[in-house]
């Protein structure tokens, strides 16, 4: 089924293809510049340290119904062995076999095509089976680390947790905004809390998956309009799901990855950051979220800290 017009007319609305240059790779990161991190250094008053990841486990937040895209399973593969010889120092190692979007993670812009491309032109074919990404592959992803800001939607809107079928829109973004005292500004990482994740730190991760709050197709305009680096929120899937408008699916993974060329993060852990951001009154902090430079890549793990 070919994309609708409704979907074209945003994307021309959000293309950066070019902006950076015919041979970027990096996309909204390039807003990232040495001066936005000296003034997100400068939002650190406290110390404070708070972890965004989720654990890595075998009972993950991965139901097996995207194939190939299994929870870490976990092997030892030396206990206490003395590889040197008797009485010499003993070694344990270990080994991980999961997907690379498994848990807390970054989406490459390779992660999705549509139309036969991805970022900046490239054709789609350019990611293979046996080299991966050529272009644009997280590893060229080398600096995660500015200003972070949290929009609490949730607790903007009065409730801990939004329904399965609401949709993040422009207009809760800045009721959000509002509600923190805080403006988003060019270059900073945004982390859009719904609060869903509550449902799989209960217990179920199906009921996380489906049917879960997300950004809406209308908020790509918005992160484009504001010179966004990179968005990550507390879902499965980041953008509504079932999706708002009847099959089409995951557009806001093709508008901002393929036509903004700006990272997504899936699974981040937020309800502490709410709490300290609630406690502190403050919600802008100093984010740190580098991703693991797997060459080829079309995703990452990654262990997110915000210092407040």
């Amino acid at each position: 089924m070919a994309l609708p017009e409704e979907f074209h007319e945003i994307a021309k609305h959000v293309n950066n293809w070019g902006r950076w240059g015919a041979d970027d790779e990096i996309g909204t990161l390039n807003l990232i510049t040495d001066d936005v991190v000296r003034r997100a250094a400068a939002e650190v008053r406290d110390g404070r340290r708070v972890p965004l990841a989720l654990p890595l486990k075998e009972d993950g937040v991965q139901t097996g119904a995207i194939p190939g895209r299994v929870n870490p399973l976990h092997a030892m593969t030396q206990l206490n062995q003395e590889i040197f010889g008797p009485g010499t120092v003993a070694c344990s190692d270990d080994a991980v076999t999961m997907g690379l979007q498994a848990g807390t993670h970054w989406d490459a812009l390779t992660h999705v095509s549509h139309s036969g491309r991805i970022y900046n032109g490239r054709p789609a074919d350019t990611v293979t089976a046996h080299a991966g990404a050529a272009f644009s592959g997280i590893a060229t992803a080398r600096h995660v680390v500015s200003r972070g800001v949290l929009l609490d939607v949730a607790r903007a809107r009065g409730v801990e947790q939004l329904a399965g079928g609401h949709a993040v829109t422009p207009e809760d973004l800045a009721a959000a905004e509002e509600f923190g005292k805080v403006r988003v500004r060019a270059g900073d990482v945004v982390l859009v809390r719904t609060g869903q994740v509550r449902v799989y730190l209960s217990g179920d991760r199906h009921a996380y998956a489906y049917p879960s709050p997300g950004l809406s197709v209308r908020t790509p305009e918005w992160f484009h309009a504001r010179d966004v680096a990179a968005v990550a929120n507390d879902t499965l899937t980041f953008e509504i799901f079932p999706p708002e408008i009847e099959d089409l699916w995951l557009p806001v993974h093709a508008l901002d990855l393929v036509e903004m060329g700006m990272l997504q993060g899936q699974n981040w852990n937020l309800e502490e950051l709410s709490t300290a951001c609630g406690e502190s009154g403050r919600y802008a902090f100093l984010l740190s979220a580098m991703p693991e430079p797997f060459v080829g890549a079309t995703g990452t793990p990654v262990a997110p800290v915000a210092v407040l």
